[in-house]
Protein backbone atom coordinates (compact mmCIF):
# COMPACT_ATOMS: atom_id res chain seq x y z
CA UNK A 1 0.00 0.00 0.00
CA UNK A 2 1.25 3.42 -0.49
CA UNK A 3 1.64 6.31 1.20
CA UNK A 4 -1.34 9.35 1.18
CA UNK A 5 0.35 12.53 1.38
CA UNK A 6 -1.47 13.37 4.95
CA UNK A 7 1.39 10.15 6.01
CA UNK A 8 4.10 11.39 3.99
CA UNK A 9 3.57 14.88 5.51
CA UNK A 10 3.03 12.96 9.64
CA UNK A 11 6.12 10.56 9.29
CA UNK A 12 8.56 13.75 7.54
CA UNK A 13 7.76 16.41 10.28
CA UNK A 14 7.99 14.05 12.64
CA UNK A 15 11.20 12.15 11.28
CA UNK A 16 12.72 15.68 10.40
CA UNK A 17 12.02 17.16 14.05
CA UNK A 18 13.79 14.34 15.96
CA UNK A 19 16.58 14.04 14.05
CA UNK A 20 16.86 17.85 14.47
CA UNK A 21 16.56 17.99 18.06
CA UNK A 22 18.62 15.06 18.51
CA UNK A 23 21.45 15.81 16.40
CA UNK A 24 21.17 19.39 17.99
CA UNK A 25 21.30 17.63 21.55
CA UNK A 26 24.12 15.71 20.38
CA UNK A 27 26.60 18.34 19.33
CA UNK A 28 25.52 21.13 20.73
CA UNK A 29 23.64 20.21 24.40
CA UNK A 30 24.55 23.73 26.01
CA UNK A 31 23.44 25.75 23.46
CA UNK A 32 20.38 23.35 23.01
CA UNK A 33 19.10 23.47 26.85
CA UNK A 34 20.23 27.12 26.62
CA UNK A 35 17.18 27.79 24.30
CA UNK A 36 15.03 26.33 27.13
CA UNK A 37 16.81 28.67 30.53
CA UNK A 38 18.95 25.25 31.15
CA UNK A 39 22.61 26.21 31.90
CA UNK A 40 24.57 22.68 31.59
CA UNK A 41 27.94 24.03 32.11
CA UNK A 42 31.08 21.59 31.34
CA UNK A 43 30.56 18.47 33.30
CA UNK A 44 31.55 15.93 31.51
CA UNK A 45 29.59 13.17 33.10
CA UNK A 46 25.79 14.77 32.67
CA UNK A 47 26.89 15.89 28.94
CA UNK A 48 27.51 12.24 28.26
CA UNK A 49 24.02 11.36 29.67
CA UNK A 50 22.26 14.28 27.47
CA UNK A 51 24.10 13.16 24.13
CA UNK A 52 23.22 9.57 24.66
CA UNK A 53 19.43 9.85 23.87
CA UNK A 54 20.29 12.96 21.82
CA UNK A 55 21.81 10.37 19.48
CA UNK A 56 19.27 8.09 19.86
CA UNK A 57 16.47 10.40 18.95
CA UNK A 58 18.43 11.73 16.09
CA UNK A 59 18.62 7.66 15.16
CA UNK A 60 14.82 7.09 15.76
CA UNK A 61 14.73 10.87 13.58
CA UNK A 62 16.73 9.39 10.76
CA UNK A 63 14.83 5.85 10.93
CA UNK A 64 11.38 7.15 10.66
CA UNK A 65 12.40 9.56 7.51
CA UNK A 66 13.59 6.32 5.79
CA UNK A 67 10.31 4.54 6.55
CA UNK A 68 8.73 6.65 3.40
CA UNK A 69 11.09 5.61 1.39
CA UNK A 70 11.46 2.34 1.97
CA UNK A 71 8.47 0.56 2.22
CA UNK A 72 10.34 -2.77 4.30
CA UNK A 73 10.90 -0.19 6.86
CA UNK A 74 7.05 1.51 6.86
CA UNK A 75 6.45 -0.13 10.00
CA UNK A 76 8.84 0.55 11.92
CA UNK A 77 9.32 3.83 10.78
CA UNK A 78 5.32 4.28 11.97
CA UNK A 79 5.66 2.50 15.11
CA UNK A 80 8.75 4.90 15.99
CA UNK A 81 7.79 7.84 15.22
CA UNK A 82 4.55 7.04 17.54
CA UNK A 83 6.52 5.96 20.55
CA UNK A 84 9.34 9.30 20.03
CA UNK A 85 6.19 11.76 19.98
CA UNK A 86 3.65 9.54 22.31
CA UNK A 87 6.41 8.72 24.95
CA UNK A 88 7.91 12.71 25.21
CA UNK A 89 5.01 14.14 25.43
CA UNK A 90 3.79 11.82 28.33
CA UNK A 91 7.15 12.26 30.53
CA UNK A 92 6.46 15.95 30.37
CA UNK A 93 2.86 15.46 31.75
CA UNK A 94 3.61 12.96 34.13
CA UNK A 95 7.33 15.67 35.08
CA UNK A 96 3.95 18.87 34.95
CA UNK A 97 2.01 16.74 37.54
CA UNK A 98 5.22 15.51 39.89
CA UNK A 99 7.62 18.86 39.58
CA UNK A 100 5.22 21.81 38.57
CA UNK A 101 5.38 23.99 36.06
CA UNK A 102 7.89 24.24 33.83
CA UNK A 103 9.04 27.21 31.68
CA UNK A 104 7.00 28.14 29.24
CA UNK A 105 9.84 26.97 26.15
CA UNK A 106 9.36 23.52 27.83
CA UNK A 107 5.54 23.66 27.82
CA UNK A 108 5.68 25.11 23.81
CA UNK A 109 7.74 21.61 23.32
CA UNK A 110 5.21 19.61 24.90
CA UNK A 111 2.31 21.77 22.43
CA UNK A 112 4.37 20.71 19.22
CA UNK A 113 4.77 17.38 21.10
CA UNK A 114 1.20 16.70 21.01
CA UNK A 115 0.29 18.36 18.31
CA UNK A 116 2.93 15.74 16.15
CA UNK A 117 1.42 12.87 17.74
CA UNK A 118 -2.23 13.87 16.97
CA UNK A 119 -1.18 14.13 13.71
CA UNK A 120 0.50 10.91 13.74
CA UNK A 121 -2.25 9.29 14.97
CA UNK A 122 -4.86 10.88 12.40
CA UNK A 123 -2.46 9.75 9.35
CA UNK A 124 -2.14 6.24 10.67
CA UNK A 125 -5.78 5.29 12.28
CA UNK A 126 -6.56 3.17 9.63
CA UNK A 127 -3.42 1.27 9.84
CA UNK A 128 -3.16 1.27 13.56
CA UNK A 129 -6.41 -1.44 14.02
CA UNK A 130 -5.84 -3.15 11.03
CA UNK A 131 -4.12 -6.67 11.45
CA UNK A 132 -1.18 -7.82 11.09
CA UNK A 133 -0.04 -9.10 7.60
CA UNK A 134 0.68 -12.59 7.15
CA UNK A 135 4.40 -12.82 7.59
CA UNK A 136 5.76 -15.51 4.73
CA UNK A 137 7.13 -18.89 5.87
CA UNK A 138 11.05 -19.22 5.64
CA UNK A 139 12.85 -20.70 3.25
CA UNK A 140 14.83 -23.16 4.37
CA UNK A 141 18.63 -23.01 3.78
CA UNK A 142 20.58 -24.93 1.68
Amino acid sequence: MKLTLLEKIALGLSGLTALTIGASILFAPNAFYASYGITLGDDANLLSELRAPGAGLAASGGLILLGIRRRALLSVSVAMSLTVFVSFPTGRLIGLALDGLPSGSVIAALAVELAIAALLIAAFRHRLWQPASPVPAAHPAR
